[in-house]
């Protein structure tokens, strides 16, 4: 496993999103807990949870309980592992909006103080630690002000309860403002960021100029399933065939493909790719060791 710098700590270069083992066709706890312990097995040192993961209209955590069992009954040494969660959403029970259709689930976003603090008491007690050792902000909440959001993190920092706080699914500006309230102690921004999904490229350059760590979710999509999960497509059958094409001249995944080209974008860019079965998190967990070319890259760039 390759490492990289997370608010002065040593991080995996790949991390674990833990969402897939608690929301819909989640897997039973048995392969849940499995698939932690592959990644901690591989070198993953960065898990990555959140109250809201679980199933609409469930109580909160069960994905952070989930990783807390993981962590417990692993037989190595998890000195090192960083959990990382995240406050200020939530997953009521689905609501049909006209009579006859089928339930669709919602997440809410709440960014006030006062829930901000008790959700990480609660995350904390789940979690099973002294202190939380990165807590990040879930979502800005447009009915609350941004910086009352950050400034229950700052509170939570001071109090010693959480030990480095994040952002995520922010914009630059927010980013800058996050970081005028919480100094240096602000060390993450998780957005989304893909072959697919490009939104956050200034988010992504302002964290490197910033030296924030910069943690893509859902880092693969656009990328169809590998032969991981069933038969490969053939490289210019889709949009980011460019993608399989490299995979296939380097006899590895598309995913791990993805992930060294997410990597390569910036040294504070630690993708956490989901995973819901062993097999899956180790080849993601093998990106880590995987550098492509100049020449691989532009092509790869050319693609999205």
């Amino acid at each position: 496993m390759q490492y990289r710098t997370l608010g002065g700590l040593r991080v995996s270069a790949i991390g674990l999103g833990a969402m897939p083992l608690s929301i819909e066709g989640r897997p039973d706890e048995a392969r849940a807990l499995a698939t932690v312990h592959a990644a901690l097995d591989a070198g993953v040192t960065l898990l990555d949870t959140a109250d809201s993961y679980h199933l609409p209209g469930a109580g909160p955590g069960h994905n952070e309980h989930l990783l807390a069992r993981a962590l417990a009954t692993y037989g190595g040494d998890t000195a090192d592992v960083l959990v990382t969660t995240k406050g200020g959403r939530g997953r009521p029970s689905p609501r049909a909006s006209k009579p006859g259709e089928t339930p669709i689930g919602s997440w809410t976003t709440t960014g006030s103080a006062r829930h901000l603090k008790a959700a990480a008491e609660a995350s904390l007690k789940r979690l099973g630690v002294e202190a939380i050792g990165l807590y990040q902000l879930h979502k800005p909440d447009p009915a609350v002000p941004f910086e009352e959001s950050v400034g229950a993190l700052r509170e939570l920092l001071d109090e010693g309860k959480i030990r480095l706080a994040g952002v995520s699914n922010t914009d630059t500006g927010q980013i800058r403002r996050a970081r005028a309230i919480l100094g240096d102690r602000l060390v993450s921004v998780q957005n989304q960021y893909s072959p697919a999904v490009r939104d956050s490229e200034a988010e992504l350059r302002l964290c490197a100029e910033l030296g924030l760590a910069f943690l893509p979710w859902s880092p693969l999509g656009g990328i169809s399933r590998s032969s991981l999960d069933g038969p490969s497509r053939p490289a210019g059958t889709d949009r980011f065939g460019a993608f399989h094409a490299v995979a296939k001249e380097r006899g590895v995944s598309p995913q791990q493909v993805c992930l060294a080209w997410l990597s390569a974008k910036s040294p504070t860019v630690i993708p956490i790719p989901g995973a819901s079965r062993p097999e899956t998190i180790r080849d993601s967990a093998a990106a880590a060791d995987l550098v492509l070319s100049t020449e691989e890259l532009a092509r790869l760039d050319a693609a999205v």
